[in-house]
């Protein structure tokens, strides 16, 4: 189990700070639909890793950080549905 945690710390790594660096560069926007599920599931598995450490202030940090991108997203959807 240990190790499946340590691996799901590694992935939210990559994607958070791959997508941060992707955003940054100008080769993602902050807006797009692959950006913020980057974001959701490298959070979700921050919350799992930190959990799983006991480290709960940035577990709280990452659960918000989903709450933020869900948010966003869910945004997007009803933009686009009365676009349509």
């Amino acid at each position: 189990m240990g190790i499946l945690i340590e691996v799901l710390g590694w992935i939210a790594s990559v994607l958070i700070v791959g997508s941060y660096a992707l955003n940054i560069t100008g080769r993602l926007s902050a807006s797009s639909k692959t950006y913020v599920l980057a974001n959701i599931i490298g959070g979700i598995f921050f919350v799992v890793n930190t959990y799983y450490h006991k480290a709960y202030p940035s577990m709280i940090v990452n659960v918000i950080w989903v709450i933020i991108a869900i948010y966003m997203i869910s945004k997007k959807k009803k933009n686009n549905a009365k676009n349509d």
